[in-house]
């Protein structure tokens, strides 16, 4: 009998937690998010999070700017966010319209306020084997899911389906820092189904629907990370549920699984910048 491994269960737990802790605080952080563009998606994602930080009790503040926003401006805007005291956490909200460089605006982003982790000197310090400012938020989601339910880690061999700096790369680097032996797997990988059968934990973070429960060993611990909707309008993830659910010992599910734990740990993210730096 697969178990579940919830996320929005795990999510409550922790925010109770959290809102608990804030209450004791007489100055609260303060998240910036920015937003370009009227991607539908990324409007969805960016009142998400403005609502889960509110209702937690960190002030949150979103900053639109229309599609055609030079790179200029907003370099502008995130080195006065850099240097505004009462500022915890800056999150740009991706994807960004083709004529500004992702590049330079995660380069501007100061490491102490890079609540998503992703500025070159977090991500060179997690790729050298040293302690970021914070962890990027979907990975360490996924850990503290993983860690909610026991699941061991060292010793075991995970296979990463996905090679994205969001997902695939950070967490490869965490799980290798938790003494797992890892495997990560990609467009280009040959006899994907070989590997898949070596896991003892597999994660899928591709964004289509390409892992079977014959691609997997049994008792293995599955994690879907992918979300996209299918041609009838319904939410989907990496995993076929009703295969790999015959298969697995452990699977998140899609919604509810590693979704709502990549916005608790924005917002624990924002908590750990605010009690490291202000």
């Amino acid at each position: 009998m697969v178990t579940i491994l919830d996320g929005k269960n795990l999510k409550e737990k922790i925010s109770n937690d959290l809102k608990q802790k804030l209450e004791k605080f007489q100055i609260k952080p303060t998240l910036v998010v920015i937003l370009v563009g009227e991607n539908p998606a990324s409007k969805i994602y960016v009142n998400n999070k403005k609502k889960t930080a509110e209702n937690l009790g960190i002030n949150s503040q979103v900053i639109n700017y229309p599609s055609d926003v030079t790179e200029e401006e907003l370099l502008k805007k995130i080195d006065e966010l850099n240097n505004d005291k009462s500022v915890t956490a800056i999150l740009v909200q991706l994807p960004l319209p083709e004529h500004i460089s992702k590049e330079n605006i995660m380069n501007a982003i100061c490491p102490r306020k890079d609540v998503d982790g992703f500025t070159p000197y977090n991500f060179g310090k997690l790729f050298s084997g040293e302690t970021p400012t914070v962890y990027p938020c979907t990975p360490k989601g996924i850990l503290l899911l993983l860690d909610e339910y026991g699941i061991e880690l060292e010793g075991q061999h995970a296979v990463i389906v996905g090679r994205s700096n969001i997902v695939g790369r950070p967490l490869s680097q965490m799980l290798l820092d938790r003494n797992a032996t890892v495997t990560v797997c990609h467009s280009k990988t040959k006899n994907l189904t070989e590997i898949t059968k070596t896991a003892d934990i597999l994660i899928s973070a591709v964004g289509k629907n390409i892992i079977e429960g014959k691609m997997l060993k049994s008792g293995c611990v599955v994690v879907d990370v992918g979300i996209f909707k299918d041609e009838n309008g319904k939410t989907r993830g990496d995993v076929d549920f009703e295969s790999v659910s015959q298969i697995a010992s452990y699977l998140s599910p899609v919604p509810g699984g590693v979704g709502p734990m990549t916005i608790t740990s924005l917002m624990l993210n924002t908590v750990e910048l605010f009690e490291k730096f202000s």
